[in-house]
């Protein structure tokens, strides 16, 4: 447990590391009898021209996550790219949205979307619709932080994932990570979200639990990683894990499959689809604690 104290505030922020085993207690065990049905339906909104590999890399990352079934929204013109990329993902399409939001067990939205009309459309009907908490990354937090009054609008126990740049878009300029965990705690709680802020030791908090993350290296520190924690965190949310363990989970895992990777890889040479290759052996390591 770690202690900050706040000559600002006068406060001391309690803070928990993220262990193996507390990962262990909370990892959901495969029923013999189950299906794919058991394990739920996430929905994830991503890509767009030029940027169909933030898309693909939340998908592959959404399908390692054990959730039952994946299905990615697109444009119509890269239906492509997923289908040959990712097979076991299934696809509907940006210009026909918004369908029935509310067959899925949960949605992504943000990786590679821009900040078109349509996709500012697309994330306001989705924060209005849905009754399911959200993941909201990249391209959704910038279009929120030029809109902040959706921040309001967001369902309980959502999760942003803002990196530093995006937490101060949405929150304020801030001067050191330790000023922006403070305004992280408080924020969650008024909004009634989970913010994780990412960066060396991510940060986790619900505004009553926080924890900071153990696991990863500076190899992530490269494009698409935010998108496979994403995909990664959206399909454990599908599976029923609370917002506030799906987060805390989807960052240990995230970062256990990035330390594996240095096994056969540098922090230099390390690619973000490495990584989603060893998510596997990482819930392996957990499960032998």
């Amino acid at each position: 447990m770690v202690f900050i104290f706040s000559l600002l505030t006068n406060q001391t922020i309690i803070m928990e590391n993220i262990s193996a085993a507390f990962i262990r207690s909370i990892v959901k065990k495969r029923l013999p009898d189950s299906h794919k049905g058991t394990y739920g339906h996430a929905l994830l909104i991503a890509g767009n021209l030029g940027k169909m590999g933030a898309a693909v890399i939340a998908a592959k990352a959404c399908v390692r996550s054990g959730v039952g079934l994946v299905t990615v929204n697109i444009p119509f013109m890269e239906r492509t790219t997923i289908q040959i990329s990712v097979p076991e993902a299934m696809l509907n399409f940006r210009e026909n949205f918004i369908e029935n939001i509310q067959s899925y067990s949960s949605i992504g939205i943000g990786p590679g979307i821009g900040k078109n009309s349509l996709e500012k459309k697309v994330l306001k009907e989705i924060i209005k619709c849905s009754d399911k908490p959200i993941v909201l990354d990249a391209d959704a937090l910038n279009i929120i932080a030029d809109a902040k009054k959706i921040l309001n609008k967001i369902p309980a126990n959502s999760i942003i994932t803002p990196h530093p740049k995006e937490f101060d878009r949405l929150f304020g300029n801030h001067t050191c990570t330790e000023e922006r965990k403070k305004t992280a705690i408080k924020m969650a709680e008024l909004l009634d979200l989970v913010i994780v802020l990412k960066g060396h030791q991510t940060f986790v908090t619900d505004g009553i639990n926080n924890f900071l993350n153990t696991t990863g290296n500076s190899g992530l520190a490269k494009g698409g990683s935010g998108d496979a924690l994403t995909g990664f965190i959206a399909g454990l949310l599908a599976q029923q894990y609370s917002g506030i363990n799906a987060a805390s989970a989807g960052v240990y895992i995230h970062g256990l499959a990035a330390d594996i990777t240095l096994q056969n890889q540098t922090m230099e040479s390390m690619i973000i689809t490495d990584v989603i290759e060893n998510f596997g052996e990482a819930f392996q390591q957990i499960k032998k604690i």
